[in-house]
């Protein structure tokens, strides 16, 4: 099709929380399109090993940099070492937070609050601030990665999932994506996709969903329209599409929930009624024509 991009060659791409899971996942996808990857990392340094082989498989041209993203100069520190290897900035995938789940944590503690705040917004906020102008000589894409939470909040069968603190970070991050895209334009697009229960994240391969009971995991997924948890694979796709494919879409906030938020009811079949065929539409027993 005339306009879409078969491979993104050469382009250059941030990607936090690449060191598993869903940041994993799309940091493969981005790779075997082309891309030249920039993975900060912190924590999960476990997995670091795995990521590695994993990316080293696919050939994948990278570098890992050890970095607080909720530091201000370990961003800029990102920033430069990703000019230094690759002379550009093409994609920011602002893939990075932090959320504890009620059922894990218990009631907040100041420093989880802030832990969850710092990491869930003020590290979106630096990555974006500081690559911003290189963004923009390269016409380059942003794709914030938020969830749900900020829509349905701590409600329902996602209430022992999504706290409030998580909850209000991430429907913050709706106003950040469409002023950021107002920012970035004409060059740059910023869009948001907003996941909901995905496995390494809110589902299978989390801490969280190992305490959960099985009659609690059954209502959340009973509650998703497509009856099951998403894959870090559906995720990846997505922002393939995002960051390849929607080049005539910037402020979006696209759901990626399996039909979540809509709730999981049934619509029943039509009933027939008990208006005879016969009966007249008008309301009352009067027709208008005896009004003539």
């Amino acid at each position: 099709m005339e306009g879409i991009q078969k491979t993104l060659e050469g382009r250059v791409a941030i990607v936090p929380g690449a060191i598993k899971g869903i940041g994993l996942e799309v940091a493969k996808a981005l790779s075997n399109l082309g891309c030249r990857l920039v993975l900060p990392v912190y924590d999960w340094l476990d997995s670091l090993s795995k990521m590695r082989s994993e990316l080293d498989a696919i050939n994948a041209k990278y570098i890992h940099i050890s970095a607080d993203l909720r530091k201000e100069r370990d961003v800029e520190k990102v920033i430069e070492k990703a000019l230094e290897e690759f002379q550009r900035i093409d994609i920011l995938i602002n893939n990075i937070e932090r959320g504890g789940w009620p059922i894990v944590h218990g009631p907040y503690t100041q420093e989880q609050w802030r832990l969850e705040w710092e990491t869930t917004i003020n590290a979106k906020w630096y990555l974006f601030n500081h690559s911003l102008q290189y963004l923009k000589r390269a016409q380059g894409v942003v794709v914030n990665i938020s969830s749900i939470a900020g829509i349905v909040g701590r409600s329902g069968p996602a209430s022992l999932v999504f706290n409030d603190c998580y909850s209000l970070s991430n429907r913050a991050i709706a106003s950040l994506t469409q002023q950021w895209a107002r920012l970035g334009a004409p060059e740059v697009r910023v869009n948001e996709l907003q996941i909901g229960f995905v496995e390494t994240r809110h589902g299978p391969g989390t801490r969280g969903w190992s305490v959960l009971t099985q009659e609690q995991r059954r209502s959340i997924v009973d509650h998703t329209l497509l009856g099951r948890i998403g894959t870090a694979q559906d995720v990846a796709r997505a922002v393939v599409f995002l960051v390849r494919d929607a080049t005539f879409m910037t402020g979006a906030l696209l759901r990626l929930d399996g039909g979540y938020v809509l709730g999981g009811e049934k619509v029943s079949p039509m009933p027939e009624g008990i208006v005879s065929p016969e009966e007249p539409t008008f309301g009352g027993s009067i027709k208008p024509d005896s009004l003539d």
